[in-house]
């Protein structure tokens, strides 16, 4: 595949992304991608354009594809070119699950609506056994998980996944448990709570957090 010339767009916030992603300095992708240190820096600042070796260097050192630098496939499905040459899928326990998706992140909340199934992405923390995320107070999703019996919670279903398109291979993690809304002098903590940011825009005031009762996961690999 020819990429050309990279266009500058948004490759510094990407590159910053996975470096931090991998936990890696400036330095040490520097060394990997074969460039000098000040101009991995350079390239996170300020917009440039990338000649295309470099390009594919820095993609290397990431553990990514120079197409997720470029931002080119944001707008497409994931996982469109097929699975690893003889897949194995392999179930997870409760502990790795938990540990996968402890650094929080977006997930998807499913849950019996309304108008039949539903299933949104949201950002979320996890804390106290817990998916803490936050809604619009009175909205869809509010009065759907606040259900109709008194003291009885609806359950809902949280998934977390992570897919390497490259590697052809990934995980995937199902919490599924009551889901309660949270009063704001409830615990956990404010603090907590609060370090979840949606990424919509507009008021989203109402805490709720789905008790991890139930936890399975699957990875799947190929060898």
């Amino acid at each position: 595949m020819s990429y050309g010339t990279a266009s500058p767009g948004d490759l510094g916030r990407r590159l910053a992304y996975h470096r931090r992603r991998l936990g890696l300095t400036r330095r040490q992708v520097a060394e990997r991608a074969g460039v000098v240190p000040g101009y991995v820096q350079y390239l996170e600042t300020y917009p440039s354009p990338l000649d295309e070796g470099v390009l594919l260097r820095l993609a290397a050192a990431l553990e990514t594809t120079a197409l997720e630098l470029l931002g080119g496939n944001a707008d497409r499905p994931p996982c469109q070119g097929g699975p690893a040459g003889r897949p194995v899928l392999r179930p997870l326990g409760r502990d790795e699950c938990l540990r996968l998706i402890a650094p929080g992140g977006v997930g998807r909340v499913a849950y019996a609506g309304s108008t039949g199934p539903a299933v949104f992405p949201v950002n979320y923390v996890f804390h106290g056994g817990a998916i803490v995320f936050r809604t619009r107070a009175g909205g869809p999703m509010d009065r759907d998980l606040r259900g109709g019996v008194a003291g009885v919670a609806v359950r809902a279903g949280f998934e977390v996944d992570r897919i390497d398109e490259a590697e052809r291979r990934g995980w995937s993690v199902l919490v599924q448990g009551p889901a309660q809304h949270l009063a704001p002098d409830a615990t956990p903590p404010q603090a907590a709570v609060l370090d979840v940011r949606p990424w919509a825009s507009g008021e989203r005031d109402q805490c709720i957090r789905i008790i991890a009762q139930e936890v399975s996961g699957r990875r799947i690999e190929g060898i």
